[in-house]
């Protein structure tokens, strides 16, 4: 069942925000400040192209100022253009019955775009 949600889920818009991930870490690895943005970008992406079977849990030790500060960094520089791509995305589905559950997830990705640190995929 994953896999037939994945492969409708990359239709629905999550090809797209695959792409804008790696686009978005590709730029940011540009610079030597923007590396760990870059590499949290990529490894949301990963998460994006198949995120049926899989979940995003809050690391335990990452309730700390320097991931707060990152977050803050992060929002500023890519976040909010991915997370206004999800929003749109999981209006759109909305108006559907059968892409329902996909905006779901689309919204549930809307906060993961703000805050991405302090996070692991599972």
């Amino acid at each position: 069942m994953n896999f037939i949600g994945n492969i409708i889920w990359l239709i629905f818009g999550g090809f797209i925000s695959f792409i804008q991930y790696m686009l978005a870490g590709f730029l940011l690895c540009l610079t030597v400040i923007g590396i760990p943005f870059g590499l949290q970008c990529f490894k949301i992406a990963l998460f994006i192209l198949l995120p049926f079977g899989r979940e995003i849990r809050n690391m335990p030790s990452s309730a700390g100022c320097f991931s707060a500060i990152l977050n803050i960094i992060w929002a500023l520089s890519a976040g909010i253009g991915i997370a206004l791509t999800h929003l749109f995305f999981g209006v759109i589905l909305c108006l559907t019955i059968i892409g329902i559950p996909f905006a779901v997830q689309h919204f549930k990705l809307v906060s993961l775009a703000f805050t991405p640190f302090g996070k692991e995929v599972y």
